[in-house]
């Protein structure tokens, strides 16, 4: 099977179509969106996005997650409560900005009762800082005590992203249960 290229041609479409995904859903809302729409923003054919994602839902869902990459570093600090801030603070920071929101929100729904890649992938991290760490708690745990707060926030309190303390206090909870040293 011959591998995907990462730049060229099929990069700039990508992001013209990520790009025009983005802008739509800031001027619509997501559930306004549709891929001939995208298509004719993103000056590309609408048989090519139905080609990579197959439907608008896993398009969003695939969207919603691009910008926090998983293969981006993660925090190292040697210290896992600021490493643990760190990350949260970059989950909130993401969330915090009302397009990333819509498309977070337009991805879970397109999960329907799988879960949505932005979840597999915050899971993928935690389990990355819990192992690196030797923490003795879950990333379950991590994704219950951290992601979770932040996630209901960005879905039904959008205006509570702007506290600065919101990574900080999601971390100490955690950190409070006794789970970890």
């Amino acid at each position: 099977m011959p591998e995907k290229r990462t730049g060229g041609r099929s990069a700039a479409v990508l992001a013209q179509i990520r790009t025009a995904v983005e802008d739509l859903v800031r001027e619509r809302g997501a559930e306004r969106v549709t891929i001939p729409m995208v298509a004719e923003r993103a000056g590309v054919n609408p048989t090519s996005i139905y080609r990579r994602w197959g439907d608008l839902p896993t398009m969003l869902n695939d969207i919603a997650t691009y910008r926090l990459d998983p293969a981006r570093p993660l925090p190292d600090t040697g210290e896992l409560r600021a490493d643990l801030v760190a990350w949260a603070g970059e989950i909130v920071e993401h969330y915090a900005k009302p397009v990333n929101a819509a498309l977070l929100r337009g991805g879970a729904a397109s999960a329907g009762e799988t879960e949505s890649d932005c979840l597999r992938n915050r899971r993928a991290e935690a389990v990355v800082l819990a192992s690196r760490s030797g923490a003795p708690f879950a990333a379950d745990d991590i994704v219950d005590l951290v992601v979770a707060p932040i996630i209901y926030r960005v879905i039904f309190l959008p205006w509570t992203l702007t506290d600065p303390g919101l990574a900080e206090r999601c971390v100490d909870r955690l950190l409070a249960t006794g789970r970890a040293a």
